[in-house]
């Protein structure tokens, strides 16, 4: 996975002309560099190579002037009102010095429980962070939940099959995945619209 770049000279309210021609304004810190270096990044390769890299897999980060840079994505800002990307951040890797990441928990399979529309399966934990060195960071951590055969069973943090050489940074004892009552939830909802409902009502008769 690799994405081009140009270095920025530019900072502050002087980015946003860049942002319109969809460009991303960036930045690439380690503990190799010298100094941070600020960059621009095209918007929708970016978001292409997101899609596919997440935080957990390193993207080669290639230079007007043939340069390289081994990365992780480690933050995106966007605007909370209109929605566009503000910034990137990239942190180089190198390969003789372990890193942390958040590696995606996706769930695969199907569990008998929820064949009879009364449970279902709910997932508890997104994500887990570990540590590890680039080359050996999980693209992502697959949970079969066919292995859940009863309403009691729960698949925790130290069931994940991560490799031994990747260390798990979350609590082992810390549940991923569980089961719980449909109708339930169902009812708790149903609950809370008619409590809205109710609340509606009577506003209504105040005024």
């Amino acid at each position: 996975m690799s994405l081009s770049i140009r270095y920025r000279d530019v900072k502050g309210k002087k980015v946003r002309p860049f942002r319109k021609q969809g460009l991303v304004p960036g930045v690439i810190y380690g503990s190799s560099l010298e100094q941070n270096i600020d960059i621009f990044v095209e918007k929708i390769p970016f978001l292409k190579e997101y899609a596919k890299a997440w935080s957990s897999t390193p993207i080669v980060l290639k230079t007007e002037d043939g340069k390289e840079f081994w990365v992780l994505v480690r933050d995106i800002q966007k605007d909370p009102v209109r929605d566009f990307l503000q910034h990137v951040d990239f942190q180089v890797v190198v390969r003789d010095e372990k890193v942390e990441a958040e590696v995606p928990v996706v769930l695969i399979g199907e569990s008998e429980v929820e064949k009879n529309k009364v449970w279902q399966i709910e997932q508890l934990l997104q994500q887990v962070r570990v540590s590890a060195y680039p080359q050996d960071l999980p693209h992502d951590v697959k949970v079969d939940v066919s292995s859940i055969k009863t309403v009691n069973d729960v698949i925790f943090v130290k069931d994940l099959d991560l490799g031994k050489k990747v260390e798990v940074l979350e609590d082992l004892e810390a549940p991923v995945v569980t089961v719980v009552a449909l109708q339930q939830e169902e009812a708790e909802e149903s609950a809370s619209e008619g409590e809205e409902t109710s609340e509606e009502s009577t506003s209504g008769e105040e005024e």
